[in-house]
């Protein structure tokens, strides 16, 4: 059962959607009683980076899920800003993020030539940089929309680089956190590969 994070940033119903489209058992968590019984979850997020960070926090919710991921190793997937707000500082606000993969989230402007048009919005094709889901070969594409990336501390947490964005992290992992900067539930059969291949990986026991 995986468990999709509601904090009332994200989105929640098409990613519940497509999980039920190929068969994977999934329901909203609202409150930390609701994490009982997930083995995975997914941690959406749209919006600025202090917003969704501050939204995430009242929710009451980060207490219990970090003792669920970071402590027994229950696997998480962060999208897009639930990516981000995993990292421990951003350039898109004040507030700190959760902590939870080293490294800092900046802005496209410093990898990207001057003049480029923020934000990036549309189809973007990935290069692997290490393996993960293997879900991934040279027609695979996601769809993406940023103006900021996740720089992580530990080259070997890069998983996935939009080439035609400087190379910009498309996708992490971190032990059992794993984040995308694309839109799995926008991704089409692309999407559905990568979200059925997250719902039987199960991290080495080395990386908890």
């Amino acid at each position: 059962m995986i468990g999709i994070i509601d904090y009332g940033c994200g989105n929640l119903g098409s990613v519940l959607s497509m999980l039920r489209r190929i068969g994977v058992p999934a329901r909203r968590v609202q409150r930390p009683d609701e994490l009982v019984g997930c083995d995975r979850f997914i941690l959406p997020g749209v919006g600025a980076f202090d917003d969704v960070v501050n939204r995430f926090r009242a929710s009451g919710l980060e207490q219990a899920l970090d003792r669920c991921v970071r402590v027994e190793g229950r696997a998480l997937l962060g999208i897009c800003v639930g990516m981000q707000m995993l990292a421990e500082t951003s350039e898109e606000g004040v507030e700190r993020g959760l902590g939870w993969v080293p490294g800092r989230v900046r802005h496209l402007s410093s990898i990207l030539p001057e003049g480029a048009r923020l934000p990036r919005m549309g189809w973007q094709y990935v290069e692997e940089r290490a393996e993960w889901l293997g879900c991934v070969d040279l027609d695979t594409r996601y769809y993406f929309v940023h103006s900021y990336y996740f720089e992580v501390a530990d080259p070997a947490d890069l998983v996935l680089v939009a080439a035609s964005e400087g190379n910009a992290p498309a996708a992490i992992r971190h032990r059992s956190i794993a984040g995308t900067q694309f839109h799995p539930e926008k991704s089409h059969r692309f999407g559905m590969n990568l979200l059925a291949s997250f719902a039987e990986w199960e991290p080495d026991d080395a990386d908890v």
